[in-house]
């Protein structure tokens, strides 16, 4: 349910609902919009069964929530949620670009795709450093090295970075060499993991796993923010279909989709979706037309050589190319990519 104040609403009455919901062990989050404040009641609302919340101070009306996923909907929360650390914002007016290998191999390798990533105008420093692979013999990742090794090159850069954390010991290890938390695919129903990451209360992107049907993924994301961490971002990375011409079917319908019905950024990770370098580029600039908040892509400095993933990342000449592009159109979708937002 949501309490709805008056446009006059003072704020002694917003803190004396709040209070009282407090005491009565519910959650609640208030959300102030231009016009008026929303507060979210979060638990068993049998609790207010003799409570008569309309009739106090400031409110003007009580809605149900029919959806299943309260904090990540627009019910809950009408205007966008617009995420900043850092100096750069995600949501709203602004497209972000994370970019970098897959994984974090060495650290010249870092370092090059760091210097890549920044000359070519993108964001934020990706990198994986605990790699979840189908085979337990491929290459599993740096761990902490990795971490030590991107956080350098991120600071060297001035780049934000980020890592896939796959369970409570890799956020724990994490926490301090990174700026964000991706939750990947594999665990997007991991609810252990969600909850984690959302007691850690730091920037997450999480993915939509390639069997989930949008309204699972809005209420997966809900085990985050129930923790009190409202900074998620979705991402779009393809889901399972029949067809088999591309590593999984990029779903570019969830984002408008997702749009109308979170207040959440999305943004879209074409290399995952489509497994092939040459395909990245137009599945890049069609989510930036469907309106994506960011994407976030693969770039090594040498393909050829990566230890994971070599079909799918971009070398530096295509990554430069795909940013000039992205540059060329940001505008016409009413986005924009400043300068000012790469300076960490």
């Amino acid at each position: 349910m949501i309490i709805v104040m008056k446009p006059n609403a003072q704020e002694e009455q917003i803190q004396k609902i709040s209070n009282l919901l407090s005491s009565l062990d519910l959650g609640v989050h208030i959300s102030k919009g231009q016009e008026r404040t929303i507060i979210g009641v979060i638990g068993d609302k049998r609790k207010l069964r003799n409570v008569p919340l309309e009739l106090m101070p400031g409110v003007d009306k009580l809605v149900p929530i029919v959806e299943s996923y309260k904090l990540s909907g627009k019910t809950f929360k009408p205007d966008e949620t617009v995420i900043k650390t850092g100096g750069i914002s995600i949501g709203g007016t602004s497209f972000v670009v994370m970019a970098g290998p897959c994984a974090v191999e060495s650290e010249e390798q870092i370092f090059k795709a760091a210097g890549i990533v920044k000359q070519s105008g993108a964001n934020i420093l990706r990198g994986g450093t605990f790699k979840p692979r189908t085979s337990p013999y491929s290459f599993q990742g740096l761990e902490e090295k990795g971490l030590k090794y991107l956080e350098r090159a991120g600071k060297e850069y001035g780049l934000l970075t980020i890592t896939e954390v796959t369970s409570e010991k890799a956020v724990e290890t994490a926490y301090d060499y990174v700026d964000f938390f991706q939750v990947g695919a594999r665990n997007a129903q991991n609810f252990q993991l969600l909850r984690e990451v959302g007691r850690a209360k730091k920037p997450v992107v999480y993915k939509r796993g390639p069997s989930m049907t949008i309204e699972e993924w809005l209420n997966a994301a809900e085990y985050i923010m129930s923790e009190g961490n409202y900074s998620v971002i979705l991402c779009e990375r393809g889901i399972r279909t029949f067809e088999n011409a591309t590593r999984y079917t990029l779903d570019l319908s969830a984002v408008p989709m997702v749009k109308s019905l979170s207040h959440l950024p999305v943004i879209v990770d074409p290399s995952h979706a489509v497994g092939r370098a040459n395909l990245v580029s137009p599945m890049a600039l069609a989510s930036l037309a469907a309106g994506a908040d960011g994407i976030i892509v693969e770039v090594h400095p040498s393909p050829i050589d990566a230890l994971s993933d070599a079909a799918q990342q971009l070398d530096p000449v295509q990554f430069s190319e795909l940013m000039q592009k992205i540059k060329a159109v940001v505008g016409v979708v009413g986005k924009t990519l400043k300068e000012d937002q790469w300076k960490a």
